[in-house]
């Protein structure tokens, strides 16, 4: 597995493929051999797994549906904001198209695509312009068609009129089913056996007003996009291995000891965290700060979860979790005590 496709992301995007793969008839045990996907896993909207994990899953699903055109146009209308968690919720309140765009290219890594994906304006007309490079070649055509369709879905919900799509470029052959989307997509054009795919609508819609937008919340669910793309990133490399070894530890573990662990010296873990943009005081902050989070939701007291967590007081807890949530743990323990947890992974 290439460092790309060790990436997390949701299991949201992998949930979508099955539920489309298995209402044409093939198995969900067939869809995830050799995964390392539970079917369990599918229900559990907090679970996460590897790029590599859903290109496998992917691969599946292709084979399991037939490789023809099309497939994955049907896949990508199943693609709606909510879908996409924290980012959906940031698209529909951001202040106008453009506001959405530059969200949704800045935390691409928490949307459902496989690609790489960048803007290009040119006078009258802007475009998406798609890297599939790194896309494995037999499910280079699925995914493209998924995201194209995923993309006009959204655009469709989030928009006050029909999604001004006016070109689409694709790296593949002609074939009737794209002519039959495109007319009902209202595209105006449609180039095949291009180099790369292009999706392209007028530039003046970037100005359009979101009926939808908040800038607070806006700006509240960006935060939340940046946050959970900083844990993500946490969780794999070196980062990854400390915070394993924190959380078997409750937290509390002091570097000297994770370095000796990791059979290194506490200057070079201390650089090979810095190389992963964190330090071992953040993950730290961060292991306790989950731990905690868990311990309220399962029902155990403020004073039970400081305790657990080594703190000294009850006091010093709360303004830690105070810090961590901007609220504090009694009323974080009301309003979520009962609901599922997420899992510390």
């Amino acid at each position: 597995m290439t460092d790309g496709q060790a990436q997390l992301r949701s299991i949201t995007s992998a949930a979508l493929l099955v539920e489309f793969a298995s209402g044409r008839g093939t198995p969900t045990p067939a869809l995830l051999r050799g995964t390392g996907i539970r079917e369990g896993d599918l229900l559990d909207a907090t679970a996460e797994i590897t790029l590599g994990q859903e290109l496998a899953l992917m691969r599946n699903v292709v084979a399991g549906v037939g490789d023809e055109p099309g497939m994955g146009l049907m896949a990508g209308l199943l693609c709606h904001p909510p879908s996409l968690g924290v980012l959906g919720f940031a698209l529909m309140s951001c202040p106008t198209v453009r506001d959405a765009v530059r969200l949704a290219l800045r935390y691409a890594d928490l949307s459902f695509t496989v690609a790489r994906h960048h803007l290009v304006v040119d006078g009258p007309d802007v475009s998406i312009v798609r890297d599939d490079s790194e896309v494995p070649r037999e499910v280079r055509r699925f995914a493209v068609e998924r995201d194209v369709a995923a993309i006009w879905t959204i655009q469709q919900d989030v928009l006050p009129m029909r999604p001004p799509i006016t070109r689409v470029v694709v790296a593949f052959p002609p074939h009737a089913v794209y002519e039959m989307f495109g007319a009902m997509l209202g595209v105006e054009e449609v180039v095949f056996n291009a180099a790369r795919s292009v999706v392209t609508g007028p530039a003046d819609i970037q100005s359009l007003q979101l009926p939808q937008s908040n800038s607070a919340t806006a700006r509240f669910y960006e935060q939340q996009c940046a946050d959970l793309m900083q844990r993500r990133r946490s969780r794999v490399g070196i980062s990854g291995r400390v915070r394993q070894l924190l959380i078997s530890r409750g937290g509390i573990a002091d570097q000297s000891r994770i370095a000796a662990e990791l059979d290194l010296s506490v200057r070079t873990l201390r650089r090979r965290l810095a190389d992963e943009g964190t330090t071992f005081r953040e993950l730290t902050t961060e292991t306790i700060g989950m731990l905690a989070e868990e311990l309220l939701i399962t029902g155990l007291t403020v004073e039970q979860a400081a305790i657990r967590l080594g703190y000294a007081s009850v006091s010093a807890f709360t303004s830690a979790f105070r810090a961590w949530k901007g609220q504090s743990p009694g009323v974080f323990a009301r309003e979520n005590r009962g609901r599922v947890s997420a899992r510390v992974s």
